[in-house]
């Protein structure tokens, strides 16, 4: 069998129990992703940075795909969770980056009045492989030197 595009668990979770995604249904679109640790997301306060929450996943995938990463859409009523970015975007060459190794985590404010606590395995969000395209004149030719944060340095 070919290696597509797929999840596995990101260098230094080897040994922290952690379940690689499922969609729940047929015709889900996106794979449920679980917190690799507990974590407090803090009541959300100006001048404060966004809450990570760690995954301990990285993610493969064809050269002309992306990973979306989405909140759960009971997050933001039930927990006050709303991601900082909105949506993450994951490209291809984060996988195996050589500062993270390509884990990925979910950027997460609290608007709620209390401090929200996250369980380790708890679903914290979705992840939907995607397709992308390019301009005729395309012409980008730099590679990946990091993880987070990395694509404009």
């Amino acid at each position: 069998m070919s290696r597509e595009r797929g999840f596995e668990i990101a260098k230094g979770f080897e040994d922290k129990e952690i379940n690689l995604p499922v969609r729940k249904t047929k015709y889900s679109a996106g794979y449920d992703i679980e917190a690799a640790e507990d974590t407090v997301i803090p009541s959300f306060k100006k001048g404060q940075n966004p809450t990570l929450i760690k995954t301990g996943l990285k993610a493969y995938m064809k050269e002309d795909e992306y990973l979306m990463l989405c909140n759960r859409s009971s997050n933001p009523k039930k927990k006050g969770l709303v991601m900082a970015n909105s949506i993450g975007i994951i490209d291809k060459d984060y996988y195996g980056n050589p500062d993270n190794d390509g884990h990925f985590m979910f950027s997460f404010y609290n608007v709620k009045e209390e401090d929200i606590v996250i369980k380790k395995g708890e679903a914290i969000g979705q992840a939907i492989f995607q397709k992308y395209l390019i301009i005729d004149n395309d012409e980008a030719e730099g590679e990946r030197i990091g993880g987070f944060g990395s694509t404009s340095k």
